[in-house]
């Protein structure tokens, strides 16, 4: 299976656990005989979105055509990253908004179609409340609005989650074992 990962944590720091997560994924997708492409959000330089036009028009960014070539390469797409207020980044998002463009993701038009069909997801989410929290409390509300509204809406489907909560207090042997699991995900490619 074609493996994309988007490491959507926009701070660059290798201290962060979403990229070791990212990492652990990509060694066992590998070691599971995956092919594996990866980006990291803090590595892009990309413009942020500012009207409609600017959304239409064809971009002319390499770092948005690699993330372009990413997604359509993939058959199996994995984005992880933090919970910031309810939702992904700022960043992360901006990163969605232009990758998922008309005539890339979706055929415009009075039927709006999605172009990505054939392709899953699973989307891997650290935060610092527990994840039941999040999941009852707060209904999950950013996690369901990037697989309803982005993911689905352009065809990507199953999309499968992972919630890791708690983050700040997790122990050593904790995060080593949800990189356990999550390189056992990758091995089996879900």
């Amino acid at each position: 299976m074609r493996i994309g990962i988007i490491d959507g944590h926009p701070d660059g720091d290798p201290a962060r656990f979403c990229h070791a997560l990212a990492d652990a994924y990509a060694d066992g997708a590998r070691q599971g005989g995956h092919e594996v492409r990866s980006l990291r959000l803090a590595d892009l330089d990309f413009p942020i979105l500012l009207d409609r036009v600017s959304w239409e028009a064809p971009h002319a960014c390499p770092d948005l055509t690699d993330a372009q070539d990413l997604v359509a390469w993939a058959e199996h797409l994995i984005i992880v990253h933090p919970l910031w207020l309810g939702t992904q980044p700022a960043r992360l998002k901006a990163l969605f908004e232009q990758m998922f463009r008309p005539g890339f993701a979706f055929k415009a038009g009075r039927a709006m179609t999605g172009r990505l069909t054939g392709r899953s997801a699973r989307i891997i989410v650290t935060m610092g409340m527990p994840a039941l929290v999040y999941r009852l409390w707060f209904g999950a509300h950013g996690l369901n609005a990037l697989k309803r509204n982005v993911l689905a809406f352009v065809g990507i489907r199953p999309i499968r989650e992972t919630l890791i909560g708690n983050i700040e207090g997790l122990t050593l042997e904790g995060r080593r074992a949800w990189l356990s699991s999550v390189k056992a995900l990758g091995a089996r490619g879900r």
